[in-house]
């Protein structure tokens, strides 16, 4: 954090530069690749009554479009440069906000839905998919307005001349009492809450396998939903539990409301970890998908099976003709 106030409490450059770039190297490929799968895939359930299908298919799209930005920030933090203009780095910074709220958000709705479904079976026979569709579109609308603050409060002394981006953007300078009121309302509506849903929804569905009264099928379909539910909270509690944490802290240090030269070193040399490990969600969705949806699994046997039948055929068809 390019904060002068900070002086030797701050991390080095160096350390931040080559920890982003081997994190986002490592996960660009896998990113890349499983989420563009998982949407290839998951576009043909759409027409199908597959729960949450329309919230997975979001939290892919999410998923993707931060990966796709990961090469921009991979020349950064290897160049040390950016000759990309202004635009371009606020919009890649904006993207890792979008990408780590919308993850939280329709993570949370998945395992609401799940939950609510499973305890209550004539409420999902008697659910559109539009109403996944019309809440879709109001998570992208509410988080992608809610994430506007991060760029711009990053984007002090930032022009078409500027060489920083990302994590050496300066801070915009802001009185105490705003900074704490900001910090409180996204840490509460970005992580608390959703926290707590999240971790609700899970009890509850664990608490709903130990009933008596449930015949198989009814068994069967609630030990799916609880895979999906642990599945979403684990991905949660992994990825972005500790960046929150120190998200608070960081903001305070970062603010000087923290002005303790260790608390801040040590804060300045957890975020980039933390930072890390959220981008991290991107690899893990897709596995969420597949280990916890039967029919995701399914499909690409399918698809795979398929292709491996055009190869076969493709081959007898070459060696015929010889």
């Amino acid at each position: 954090m390019p904060n002068n106030s900070l002086g030797n409490c701050n991390s080095t450059l160096e350390f931040k530069h080559t920890l982003y770039a081997v994190t986002y190297t490592i996960i660009f490929i896998p990113g890349l690749l499983a989420n563009s799968i998982a949407l290839w895939l998951l576009r043909s359930f759409i027409s199908k009554k597959n729960k949450a299908i329309i919230f997975m298919i979001n939290l892919a799209f999410a998923d993707l479009s931060h990966v796709l930005s990961l090469p921009l920030r991979i020349f950064y933090y290897v160049n040390h440069t950016w000759p990309f203009g202004t635009f371009l780095c606020l919009l890649c910074f904006y993207l890792k906000y979008l990408n780590m709220y919308a993850s939280i958000m329709f993570l949370t709705l998945i395992s609401v839905q799940r939950y609510v479904f499973t305890a209550n079976p004539f409420k999902a026979k008697g659910w559109k998919r539009r109403y996944d569709v019309a809440i879709s579109i109001g998570v992208w609308i509410v988080v992608g307005a809610a994430c506007l603050p991060f760029p711009i409060y990053r984007s002090s002394g930032l022009n078409n001349t500027s060489t920083s981006c990302f994590a050496d953007l300066s801070t915009k300078k802001m009185n105490n009492m705003t900074v704490i009121i900001m910090l409180v309302g996204a840490e509460l509506s970005g992580f608390l809450i959703p926290l707590i849903i999240i971790t609700y929804c899970t009890l509850k569905t664990r608490t709903q396998l130990k009933s008596d009264s449930l015949g198989c099928e009814q068994m069967k379909e609630k030990h799916k939903a609880l895979r999906m539910v642990v599945s979403c909270a684990s991905v949660f509690f992994i990825c972005f539990t500790p960046y929150h944490i120190i998200f608070f802290f960081y903001v305070l240090v970062s603010s000087n409301i923290i002005d303790s030269c260790v608390v801040q070193k040590v804060i300045m040399d957890l975020h980039p970890f933390s930072l890390c490990l959220a981008s991290i969600n991107c690899c893990l969705n897709p596995i969420l998908y597949y280990f916890t949806a039967s029919e995701f699994q399914n499909e690409l046997a399918k698809r795979s099976s398929s292709v491996v039948g055009v190869r076969l055929m493709s081959r007898e068809s070459v060696s015929s003709i010889r």
